[in-house]
Parts: C-alpha cells; structure tokens; sequence
C-alpha cells in the first residue's frame, strides 16, 4: 500500500508537467493558427490571438474571457493546472467582467503572449497593464509573494514591443484618436508594453522548432512554481536587472550546440556576481547540470601554484553528482571521466577568474571537455583573461534613474524621498558614480539612519572627506588586479588628466613612456 503510494507521488510532479505542457503548447498552436488565418484574410487576429496563462488563480468567468488560459499552480485547494478556456465572443473594445482581473491577483504566474496585432486590443493592454501593477503591488507587499511575469513575443520582434513600432505603432494611432480625451489611459499602454518586453522571456523567432519554445516556457514555470528559481525572482527584481539577463541570454546562444563561453566584465561593485547569480537561476532548467564556482582568484591564492583542486573537484561533483570524485593532477587523465563530462550539458559559473590559467585548469586543458550545449559564465575584472572570439559583456554603471531607484529602495524603504531631500539623494548618487555596491551601501549602512537635513549635511560632509571603508575596500581590490604599467596609468590619470579628453591623455602617457595604447 506505501509502495504504491509512494509510486503516486512520484508520478505527481511529471502529471502536472504533462497538463502544463498540454496547455502551453495548445496556447500556440492556436495562436499560430489564428496568425494563418489572419493572413490569409479570413478572420481579424487580435480578435483572438492574445493568450495570458494565469497560474495560481481560479478559473472562473471564463465564458467571458477571451483568450484567458487559468491554471492553479498548487496550494490553491483544487487541481493543479485546471482546464484551459478560449472564448472568441468578446469583440473589440468591448467591458471585460472583474472575472479576469480577479484571477490575475491571484495568480502566482502570467504568461503574456505577445502577437503582431496584440496592441490592437484595448483589453489585451488593460489587462496587461494589471498584471504588470499586480506584479509590482506583490513586490511591495512581500506576504502576497512572488508574482512572476513570461512574455512570448510570438512572430514579432521584442524591440518593437518595446518601442511600439511596426504594427504596435500603427495600433497606437488609432489609439490616440480614439482616446484623445483620455491620454493617460493611452500613456499606461505604452509603460505596460515597454516594461513587459524589458522582461526576460522566450522569442519564438530565435527558438525553434515550436515543440522547443513550449519546452522552454514549461521548464521555466515549473521551475519558478517549484522554487528552483526563488533566489533568481528576488535577484531579477534588482534595479535594471531584467535588462542585464535579455542581454546575456543573446550573448549564450542557447540554440547552439557549441559549447559557448561568455564573459562577464567590469569594475569591483558593478554587480557581476550578481548578475550571473540571477541568470544561472533563471537559466538552470535547461541544463543537464550546474555548478556556480565562487571567489576563484582568492580560493586559488590560497593554494599551491595557484591551482584550486578542492574547486575543480567540487565543480566535477555537482555536475556528475558523485562525491567519491577526486582528481589532484593538472589534467585530467580518466577516460571515463572525460567521456561522462562529454555527455553532459552543464551550466558553469566562475566568479572573480584572474588568470586564462585557471580557466584551463576547470576544463583540464580542454575547453569543449564539457557536453554539446555547454555553456561558462566568467565574472572578472580584468578584460584580459578573455580569448579572441569570446563574447564579453560589459556591465556598465547605471544611469542616474536606476542608480536614483536603488538609492531610494534602501535609504527610503521603497519609498520616493520628500521633496526636501531628493537634492541629497542626487549629491550620494554623484558621489556613488552609478555603482551599486557603494549605493546600496551609503543608502542601508549610513543615509537610512539620518532623521533630518542636518544629519544628511553631516554625513554628506564627512563622507567627501573620510570616503566610506567598505566602498574603499572594493575599489581597492579593483586597484590590487591592476598590472604596474595599468597602476601607473590610473594614478597619472587620477592626478594629471583627470576631464581631459582620451586621445590627448593617451598621446601624453606614451610620450611618457606607459603605452597607454596598449591597455
């Protein structure tokens, strides 16, 4: 009786995949259908081609819903996916029911398919515009939960989702026309979509074939329901950070089979670590394996020559899931180990690499050791480590909105400044120039305890003349992985040539012998 019990459970998980897959892959096969005939003439496609999949909310009203897929994602008291409804009654510019508005608030996950005639509806973009409010309202109201977002932009191009151009553009004329009386209705069309398309999510015009895309997007929402991906829904809530995970994903080429190496770049602060925290999460579900590697340079100057064994071991560990390996040679001499790495497609992380050296050393002296579809993130902030041909990804600091949000989040709990202050709040950012570590830590550690404009005059004033340790000490580490031909040049610059252009302070230092055109 326990035994078939157990058996029952076991098949849970893999029942409620198949029931999710059913209904993803139903969602656009019907979409693609209503594309078809939308070009062949015989029915308008936003008519029907919007499909939303809520999960975790009830499905009720659906007779008066169109294109609404619900679907419960546990814990809810009913099933775990329940059936999916399309209704194509409801025309154009028509009221929709609280029915739809209601599951969207209580949903713990929407899926927003994005078509070439998407905009056309006025009630595609009203009920995008609540799930994007919903999403924010549940981030503010950390004990509703997590409420996480998937676009699929379905035969038309992210960016013209998120610019509104093509036929998003010839939507919002008629748009405006219609609703000239009422333009701040047509402006929180307009932030919906851009903020929706600034998401990470799944284009159907770079995966292919389709049975791929639904793959894609099922894994991703059981990994999110299952929790596998709660670290990564706090991390991609960070200011900017949907913007950095789109980025790098194009960078990954996950279409390839090649194994691909991606490099993370920037100064110490920027958020490289937590910037591939956030996409190892939300990449996970599609590797065999993973493995995320921290602090490689000080794990590996701890050790004899440099070379971090305990590290590789444990990195071959993780990704064959076998603790009684060892291997304490440079290479890696076992046939049968090499063929099992071979087979398996592995997600690698390795934070703070200092030297080519110690990229070698993970994969053995052999780079395509790891298993077809493989794929390396390295954070580091030397540009040099890097190979020709291998794609980099510069993080760059954040301009003053974003560095202005995260200022704001941890000073202000969340909360926008009183006017009186947000003439400090842009002197911190000015001092901060855009990094997210000095920000965060000048707005958590120092300006969240300031109670008047006299204590953040203080403050302001001691800081420009005794800077911040902790700010200091990641700047230094910056400084430390400098060579002495690049220390030079920095502190030549820092005295001399700080404001001036580039091309006559470059001229200047090799006249004085650093080969600033080498760096």
């Amino acid at each position: 009786m326990e035994e078939r019990e157990g058996e029952e459970r076991e098949r849970e998980p893999n029942k409620k995949k198949q029931a999710l897959v059913a209904h993803v892959s139903d969602a656009v096969t019907r979409l693609r259908k209503l594309v078809m005939m939308s070009n062949a003439g015989r029915i308008d496609e936003s008519s029907g081609a919007n499909d939303v999949l809520q999960v975790g909310g009830e499905a009720r009203g659906a007779d008066e819903v169109k294109g609404q897929l619900l679907a419960d994602g546990g814990g809810g008291g009913g099933d775990d996916i329940c059936e999916g409804r399309l209704d194509y009654k409801l025309e154009r510019g028509d009221e929709i029911s609280p029915a739809p508005f209601k599951a969207i608030e209580e949903s713990k996950l929407s899926v927003i398919i994005f078509s070439k005639n998407y905009a056309s509806s006025t009630w595609c973009l009203d009920e995008l515009a609540h799930i994007l409010e919903c999403r924010d309202q549940a981030h503010i109201l950390e004990s509703r939960g997590e409420q996480f977002v998937i676009p699929i932009f379905y035969g038309v191009d992210p960016s013209d989702v998120r610019k509104q151009f093509g036929s998003y553009a010839d939507a919002f004329v008629e748009h405006e026309k219609r609703f000239k009386d009422s333009m701040d209705k047509v402006l929180r069309w307009r932030e919906a979509l851009t903020t929706a398309a600034n998401i990470s999510g799944f284009d159907s015009q770079t995966i292919r074939p389709e049975s791929e895309l639904v793959k894609r997007v099922v894994n991703d929402i059981l990994a999110k329901l299952d929790g596998k991906s709660q670290n990564a829904g706090g991390l991609e809530r960070w200011v900017g950070m949907d913007k950095h995970i789109i980025q790098l994903v194009e960078l990954l080429c996950l279409n390839s089979r090649d194994v691909h190496i991606v490099g993370i770049w920037g100064m110490g602060g920027i958020g490289k670590t937590t910037i591939a925290d956030a996409v190892f999460h939300r990449l996970s579900f599609e590797f065999e394996a993973c493995c995320f590697i921290k602090d490689v340079r000080e794990k590996a100057s701890e050790t004899k020559h440099g070379l971090p064994y305990d590290l590789r071991n444990d990195l071959f560990r993780t990704l064959l899931k076998d603790e009684k390996i060892r291997i304490d040679t440079p290479s890696i001499g076992s046939t049968f180990m090499r063929d099992r790495l071979g087979r398996t497609k592995a997600l690698i992380v390795l934070d703070d690499v200092s030297e080519f050296s110690q990229l070698e050393f993970f994969a053995g002296g052999d780079l395509n050791l790891f298993g077809p579809g493989s794929r390396i993130l390295v954070t580091r902030r030397n540009k040099r480590i890097f190979r020709n041909g291998d794609e980099i990804y510069e993080v760059e600091e954040l301009d003053v909105d974003e560095a202005l949000e995260l200022f704001y989040s941890r000073a202000f709990r969340n909360k926008s400044p009183p006017g009186d202050y947000t003439t400090f709040a842009k002197e911190v950012v000015d001092y901060a120039g855009g990094n997210p570590l000095a920000l965060t830590i000048l707005g958590s550690v120092i300006f969240c305890h300031c109670k008047s404009k006299e204590d953040w005059e203080g403050e302001l004033v001691k800081l420009k003349k005794f800077p911040n340790k902790r700010i200091q000490n990641v700047l230094r580490f910056s400084y430390d992985g400098l060579e002495e031909n690049e220390r030079e040049i920095f502190l030549d610059i820092a005295y001399y040539h700080k404001g001036k252009q580039i091309d006559e302070a470059k001229r200047i230092l090799d006249a004085c012998g650093f080969c600033a055109n080498a760096n």
